[in-house]
């Protein structure tokens, strides 16, 4: 099959381009790096010419609210035309578990409204959900550091590694429309404010951990289970201990 990938140079979609060509597709990685501009329309015919697949895991420059909400729409809208005017019969996003659960976030927001363009388009699609990644712990600890102490609500988390993921997605993606959306998630749930004390140790960080029930995620209030799964999520095998010791190995 011929597969696009929309962000293809990213931390996902590079996973992706190299997960989904192991498996014997043609796949055409695409992103302003490429030549293919999904806001302004630049070289997106061209790039789903012939598609079977059109994957996008493609991601705002900005998060600012008005802005991550205009990209999400157009880059959509873009793709959503391009890809039934190229006939594809499968269209893949890259979505949040919990979007639908957060909206005083913006970006949440915008994966939402994503979301809504995907299914009202008419063609075939898969929306996957995935939970946060291991490789972005590091930021939720950065973006909730006031000081020497990390502010963190004890609700439910179950991150994955970004491996898992990209495997996950192309496995929907080589698959049947589900026309539905596929929750994936890693194999351990945490409490959000325990895990950051485990990365804070793991590295020697003398940062401590204030557990805040009404502390903010990226700005947003958080329920016990706004960022894990329903029943049924396709859980990945990748433990936290499993990626630590492939991260020790890859440095």
């Amino acid at each position: 099959m011929k597969i696009v990938v929309i962000g293809g140079s990213g931390l996902i979609g590079s996973k992706l381009v190299g997960n989904l060509g192991a498996r014997g597709h043609e796949v055409v990685p695409a992103s302003p790096k490429t030549g293919v501009n999904t806001l302004t329309g630049d070289g997106v015919a061209e790039a789903l010419a012939g598609a079977d697949v059109v994957i996008d895991v493609s991601n705002s420059p900005s998060f600012e609210d008005t802005a991550v909400l205009k990209f999400f729409e157009t880059s959509t809208r873009t793709l959503l035309a391009a890809a039934s005017d190229a006939g594809v019969g499968h269209y893949v996003a890259l979505s949040i578990v919990g979007c639908d659960r957060i909206p005083d976030s913006g970006y949440m927001r915008a994966k939402v409204a994503q979301e809504k363009l995907i299914v009202a388009a008419g063609i075939p699609y898969s929306v996957v959900h995935a939970t946060q990644f291991f490789e972005f712990l590091q930021g939720i600890i950065d973006t909730a550091t006031d000081g020497d102490t990390v502010h963190l609500a004890p609700v439910l988390i179950q991150p994955m590694a970004a491996d898992d993921v990209a495997a996950a997605v192309a496995d929907v993606a080589v698959g049947t429309p589900t026309n539905a959306v596929v929750e994936i998630a890693g194999p351990e749930q945490f409490r959000l404010d325990e895990l950051g004390r485990s990365v804070l140790a793991s590295q020697q960080d003398p940062r401590s951990v204030v557990t805040d029930p009404g502390a903010r995620y990226f700005g947003a209030t958080l329920g016990e289970r706004s960022l894990v799964p329903a029943d049924g999520a396709r859980l990945a095998a990748t433990s936290l201990d499993d990626w630590r010791a492939r991260a020790a190995r890859a440095t």
